[in-house]
């Protein structure tokens, strides 16, 4: 009820724009509407959440708040207008209203108004009077004035005596206007009839209702004391600089008696003074010096106006007044004050963003109540003021995190005094990271190794990636990118949080030796970014895949047996074992041996090429049939094999070639061949490619029959390494899908071309090699024959291959092993040779690609 009727009692004095008046009475209970801002601004309501509305004071205590829900002004803290104004005219407070986004400030004004809150007080409850008897009539006593805090109509209007037969008691005028008591003897005094008189005075302020407060007046009848002290001026003007040391003499008042003896002497008191200066300024009883005796400050109060009396020894008092001015000094440094402040700015701000709202002010006047602002140089920030004492901290600039995450701005406020003082206060503001940068791999292509027939789970590798950024937005989460092949995307796994790779399947390096997928960094940004980097997986090869035999053709239906004359001397070449692992590197290195035989020392195989000779020559005693198992074993640390079973016939009247004798001759001129080369190359070197070696081409002719098997009886390439029909693996067009290759050979001349063969040259073929039959198989040849590969210009996809030359009795083939390097221009190969070449290369291809020989 009390704050509904104190509502009532607030008036709304004054709005001009930008401020807004109001006069309340002091002593108003907490939580009592001051009244309704929000609506007398003509602001919204709901604005002021919005905009952080609140109400900050200017160098007073916070009294007042808003209530942002009804903007209502209300009271929070006890105001008491004796103790913020004292006697002063006017009491006014001023408050900020302050509202962001976009920042603007309102004025309040508070003009509290006085009540009826205090009683008179006399300054002693008892004042003591000493009269001659021989006191003229009329004579006026001035007595001291009660004091109230209460300003205007409420201090103290009146005084009353009580009733007696001696005194009156009429009112005098201070200077200023102040009223005080004066006692005046209406009748004579007579010390033999009444030595005391005890009166009783009241002091009465003019409030509603009325309060009083009372005093004793003891009058003591004396011998006659007939003057009372003067003072050489009725008003005295003294000023004295603010913080003036303890005991500084401010002025000195003179008064005089022309009494004698004890009635001259007189001793000097303030006639009242308030709590507020009664530690701050004293009088020397005897000398009448008035001295500073503690802290003066001109903040506190401009002047002061003090009455003095100056009292005889007869008790004859008079009375003047002091007014001191207190001069004001630079003592005060500016007050740097935060009335608001972000904790946090997102580094993605825009210029001119309000960071933290500053209150600057002096309170000191004049010059040095003048102040500037400043802050730290060379930072991204600015000081903005468009209201008094008031400046916003906004950004200047970009803001980036990841180059500064915080700063410690130094606000610096300087005021005009002589000599200026300056304030401090370092601000700190941290920079609040977004997601502005995404994650960064440490390499942008990773290489990994797995051995095949690992288990599922087996671990790969480990990607990882970096994040400027901080907190969530630093929080990588790893997958394989989308855009990985899907049925690639499937090999692997990753941990999510680590960027660790496992194995999702098992691996054959004969199916794939290498697959590449994408890895993505997703931050947890809102939105996130990402970034992606890629792993090479290649596949090692381990030992799993024994050797194959392809020649001769093991079948439990049909062996094809070979020929060799019976009159073929000791080392002639009678077939080859060609066999093939499926495996690379050191584990396709494949070793020949024979592990049964018909009859035992008759023939010998190649440890690497597999070719079978003779030991010896053949006797009559020797079977006209041999069987032979050849064990081909691998050289894999857990050697794999198979066995092949070769059958040879001795055949009478088949003439001796003597291409198929040792090649001690022909190692012997490749060996020379090498060297020349070798000597060519360092020549080449040495004139700086000054010479380009010619290359010449030996062609030994000689005319031979052609002889075709049937088809039966053809080495057949097992589905795994020679499909029915060859695809282009290297998409360069070297071979027409759907279509089927076979091989040709003739025998008898030894100079010829390799060349491709469809299924529509065959029939043509056996043709010619019926008609060549009968003429080449009278005629032997004289010369030793060789067989040139014939090499073009490189291929795109097959710069370089490897070759072996198998010759039986009946065909010769050509078996190109793509994981077999080695450039073929000008290399000779010769019939019945083979050639062991490293397989230090990547392959060009999963399975080999089989060529036709044909010799024209």
């Amino acid at each position: 009820m009390h704050a509904h009727f104190s509502f009532y009692r607030v008036l709304l004095s004054a709005v001009s724009f930008g401020e807004v008046r109001y006069v309340l009475p002091e002593e108003m209970q907490r939580s009592s509407v001051i009244g309704n801002v929000a609506r007398d601004l003509g602001l919204e309501v709901k604005e002021l959440d919005a905009r952080r509305a609140r109400v900050v004071a200017e160098g007073t205590s916070q009294l007042c708040e808003l209530d942002t829900a009804s903007g209502n002004l209300l009271i929070s803290q006890r105001i008491d207008r004796e103790e913020l104004c004292a006697q002063a005219t006017a009491c006014i407070l001023q408050y900020q209203l302050l509202l962001e986004q976009p920042l603007r400030a309102f004025s309040i004004v508070l003009d509290i108004t006085d009540i009826n809150d205090n009683s008179p007080v006399f300054p002693t409850g008892e004042i003591k009077l000493d009269l001659v008897e021989s006191t003229v009539l009329g004579r006026r006593f001035p007595l001291e004035s009660a004091h109230d805090p209460d300003f205007g109509t409420n201090s103290v209007r009146e005084y009353t005596l009580s009733q007696n037969d001696n005194f009156a008691l009429e009112m005098g005028n201070q200077m200023n206007g102040n009223a005080y008591p004066e006692l005046v003897l209406k009748k004579a005094l007579d010390r033999e009839a009444q030595v005391e008189h005890v009166l009783k005075i009241n002091g009465i302020d003019g409030g509603n209702p009325a309060r009083s407060g009372t005093a004793s007046i003891l009058i003591r009848v004396l011998d006659a004391n007939d003057n009372v002290p003067v003072f050489s001026q009725r008003v005295f003007k003294a000023s004295v600089p603010e913080n003036s040391a303890i005991g500084t003499v401010i002025t000195t008042l003179q008064a005089t008696d022309l009494d004698e003896g004890v009635y001259g002497e007189i001793t000097y008191f303030f006639s009242h003074l308030s709590d507020k200066l009664g530690g701050v300024i004293e009088i020397d009883p005897l000398s009448g010096e008035v001295r500073v005796s503690g802290v003066i400050d001109y903040e506190e109060a401009s002047s002061h106006d003090l009455d003095v009396q100056a009292k005889d020894g007869g008790g004859q008092a008079s009375h003047c007044k002091l007014i001191i001015d207190v001069i004001d000094v630079n003592d005060n440094k500016p007050v740097i004050e935060i009335k608001s402040a972000s904790s946090n700015v997102a580094e993605d701000s825009k210029p001119g963003t309000m960071v933290a709202l500053i209150n600057i002010y002096d309170m000191d006047t004049g010059s040095s109540g003048r102040v500037t602002c400043t802050i730290s140089k060379n930072v991204p920030f600015k000081l903005v003021s468009e209201v008094k004492n008031y400046y916003m901290l906004v950004t200047d600039g970009i803001l980036d995190r990841e180059v500064q995450p915080e700063y410690n701005l130094t606000v610096t406020a300087t005021d005009a005094g002589s000599p200026p003082l300056t304030s401090v206060k370092v601000i700190p503001i941290v920079i609040s990271d977004i997601n502005d940068n995404p994650p960064t791999f440490m390499q942008s292509e990773y290489n990994a190794n797995i051995l095949e027939n690992q288990p599922v789970g087996t671990f790969v590798i480990k990607v990882k990636a970096e994040d400027v950024d901080d907190g969530s937005n630093a929080k990588i989460q790893y997958q394989i990118s989308k855009d990985t092949n899907s049925e690639v995307s499937s090999f692997l796994s990753i941990n999510s949080d680590t960027g660790e790779v496992f194995t999702s399947r098992l691996f054959d390096y004969e199916q794939s030796v290498y697959f590449q997928i994408k890895v993505t960094a997703r931050d947890g940004g809102g939105p996130s970014l990402s970034t992606t980097c890629i792993i090479n997986v290649f596949i090692k090869d381990q030992n799993d895949n024994a050797p194959v035999v392809l020649y001769p053709v093991q079948s439990s239906g049909y062996i094809a047996e070979d020929m060799v004359p019976a009159e073929a001397p000791r080392g002639y070449l009678v077939t080859k074992v060609v066999a093939v692992d499926a495996d690379s590197g050191h584990n396709a290195w494949l070793s020949y041996r024979i592990i049964k035989a018909t009859r035992p020392n008759v023939f010998m195989v190649d440890l690497h090429t597999g070719e079978i000779r003779t030991t010896r020559t053949f006797i009559e005693d020797d079977e006209p049939k041999h069987t032979i198992v050849v064990l081909v074993t691998d050289n894999g640390l857990e050697s794999l094999s198979a066995t092949a079973t070769v059958s040879i016939m001795l055949g009478d009247g088949l003439p001796v070639l003597s291409e198929l004798l040792e090649f001690a001759d022909e190692s012997q001129e490749s060996d020379n061949l090498t060297l020349y080369l070798i000597i060519a190359l360092s020549t080449v070197s040495s004139m700086f490619i000054l010479l380009i070696s010619g290359v010449f081409y030996f062609k030994l002719c000689r005319r031979g029959y052609v002889y075709r098997s049937t088809t039966a009886s053809l080495p057949v390439f097992p589905t795994t390494y020679c499909p029915s029909s060859f695809a282009d693996f290297s998409r360069c067009g070297t071979l027409l899908n759907d279509e089927r290759y076979d091989s040709f050979m003739t025998t008898g001349s030894w100079r010829g071309d390799f060349r491709f063969a469809s299924n529509t040259d065959t029939d043509t073929l056996k043709k010619r090699s019926a008609a060549y039959q009968k003429n080449t198989l009278r005629r032997l040849s004289a010369d030793r024959a060789t067989l040139k590969v014939r090499a073009g210009a490189p291929h795109p996809c097959y710069p370089s291959i490897a070759c072996n030359v198998i010759m039986t009795d009946t065909f010769y083939e050509l078996i190109w092993l793509c994981d077999l390097q080695v450039s073929l221009k000008n290399t000779f190969l010769y019939p019945g040779s083979s050639f062991l070449l490293p397989s230090s290369s990547p392959p060009c291809s999963a399975q080999p690609i089989i060529l036709a020989i044909f010799v024209t």
